[in-house]
């Protein structure tokens, strides 16, 4: 999907030096602080969203910069109507204090396991991706090109479809179904590498698994995991 993405553009800049398509303009990272400020006035409608701030922490983005995003976001979740927000487990549950994800606030969000790219479409006329599509602060692009616009829109939509809403009536009594072989794995005492394989999983998503699962019962390690989810009859 990365590969799609990257090809996408570059077919647009293709176009756009033929004064065919309207051309991307890239911001770079002294730009992008100013630029991010000005964002909430760029929808009036509708602000679709791919955010990870796990990955944000990850990559070595300061919490300074997060605040300032999530201030941002803040702004456009209280004037625009329609905001929707696709971010992992691990990225909500890392964002509790950031609110960068203010689903309770406003904004609609769908959790999957691992955004494919970072990206924020306004009002269906332009998107904004990274340079990197990992983070906005190492430089990115804003698209006016309608083609690649309504491509990255195609990708939200589908990846909303398939999301988990975290505002749902799930019962938080009952354990979900793609962390119960993971809670199997920590209480048999087996290595990651080796429930990896067993679950066919990659190792990194088996850690996020676990994250996952940590967080869902409220501890911080394994061996704590394991005494709450006996006291809630899971294993």
């Amino acid at each position: 999907m990365r590969e799609a993405v990257q090809q996408a553009v570059e077919e647009s800049a293709f176009h756009a030096a033929r004064g065919v398509r309207p051309p991307a303009q890239r911001v770079d990272p002294p730009q992008i602080g100013p630029l991010i400020a000005r964002l909430p006035a760029a929808a009036q409608r509708e602000l679709l969203t791919f955010d990870d701030p796990a990955g944000c922490i990850d990559q070595g983005v300061s919490e300074r910069m997060l605040m300032h995003a999530a201030g941002c976001v803040h702004q456009a979740v209280a004037r625009v109507p329609d905001v929707r927000q696709i971010t992992s487990s691990e990225g909500l549950a890392l964002d509790a204090d950031l609110g960068t994800i203010p689903y309770r606030d406003g904004s609609k969000v769908r959790l999957i396991e691992e955004i494919p790219f970072r990206l924020a479409v306004f009002d269906r006329k332009m998107a904004m991706i990274p340079l990197d599509l990992d983070v906005f602060y190492n430089g990115l692009l804003i698209i006016r090109d309608p083609t690649v616009v309504n491509a990255l829109m195609g990708v939200h939509r589908t990846w909303w479809a398939a999301g988990d809403d975290p505002a749902s009536d799930r019962d938080p009594r009952e354990l979900p179904a793609h962390l119960a072989p993971v809670l199997t794995c920590l209480r048999d005492g087996i290595s990651d590498q080796h429930a990896a394989a067993r679950l066919r999983l990659s190792p990194r998503t088996y850690t996020r698994r676990v994250s996952e699962l940590l967080t869902l019962l409220g501890v911080t390690s394994r061996f704590q995991a394991g005494a709450a989810a006996a006291r809630r009859g899971w294993i």
